[in-house]
């Protein structure tokens, strides 16, 4: 299996586990230049995964409308932007 194949198989969670993870390492500075361009790659493969996770989930999300009275009167879709 290919990384990007890897990370496009990954749950939110823990892709944000592993970016996390990546961001400690090059924060600590003791990785090695060429480990550390390529745990940068890896690590904006992985946001760029998780950010379309989130737009897909944010477009199934739906928010529920209230009558005058402030009873549910069914859903609609919720404004992202």
């Amino acid at each position: 299996m290919s990384e990007a194949n890897d990370i496009s198989a990954m749950s939110f969670e823990a892709a944000v586990a592993q970016l996390e993870n990546i961001v400690e390492q090059l924060e600590r500075g003791d990785v090695a230049l060429d480990k550390s361009i390529e745990i940068y790659e890896r690590g904006e493969a992985l946001k760029a995964h998780c950010e379309k996770l989130l737009s897909a989930a944010e477009k199934r999300i739906e928010k529920i409308r209230l009558d005058r009275q402030g009873q549910p009167a069914g859903t609609e879709p919720l404004d992202a932007e």
